[in-house]
């Protein structure tokens, strides 16, 4: 029953992927939400941490939310993405094997993911207009997810937890920058709905390969 949910899952981020540049639809919404509140009822069946189906479910209906494409509905899908990277920190930390001495043991990517947050607040505090505080807010947050998921071991099923976070956060960058800082006849514009999602949905596929 899961494997034939996996591959549920999987069709609709295929089919969501052929109409994510396209306008705002029911199908859009049904598509891009079903992705991954599927994986989300895949996460209480094969019994993996709770917060993990809790993270899925948030973060699913935050897709619900900004598929609408509204000023609204997109303050709101910031808000349930927030709370979806809060559990998600609270899943890595809390987590059996977790190890928060683990987090400065890859000084790399920590400061990587420090500077990175200085960058893109210092460039999108004058551009993100009337949505500067929920955008000013949510960079902190998703940073401290790529920054907690390092006190997670890499060993087993553990290792897909880092490269899930940084597609995570990658695919956010993205669309920071598609949406605040890029001009709307920018020809990088055509491309970025088509690498936003991927990174994204792999991101949360990843989380439940790490955590089943």
């Amino acid at each position: 029953m899961t494997t034939i949910l996996l591959w549920a899952a999987f069709g609709c981020a295929l089919a969501y992927l052929a109409l994510t540049a396209r306008a705002a639809s029911p199908i859009r919404t049904v598509l891009k939400t079903s992705s991954v509140a599927i994986l989300a009822l895949v996460a209480l069946m094969l019994s993996t941490p709770w917060m993990l189906a809790v993270a899925l479910a948030l973060c699913a209906v935050g897709d619900a939310l900004l598929s609408r494409e509204t000023e609204t509905t997109f303050m709101a899908g910031i808000a349930a993405f927030a709370a979806g990277h809060l559990t998600y920190i609270a899943l890595f930390l809390t987590h059996p094997a977790s190890d928060p001495a683990l987090i400065l043991a890859s000084p790399a990517i920590f400061w990587s993911l420090i500077i990175l947050g200085i960058v893109m607040a210092t460039l999108l505090t004058p551009r993100a207009g009337d949505l500067k505080g929920p955008v000013l807010a949510y960079i902190p947050i998703i940073l401290g997810m790529g920054v907690t998921v390092l006190a997670l071991p890499e060993t087993g099923a553990l290792r897909w937890a880092l490269p899930a976070a940084i597609a995570f956060i990658a695919s956010d960058l993205i669309l920071a920058t598609e949406k605040f800082l890029l001009p709307e006849d920018h020809p990088a514009l055509k491309l970025t709905p088509y690498m936003v999602w991927p990174l994204y949905w792999g991101a949360q596929a990843g989380f439940l390969i790490a955590f089943s």
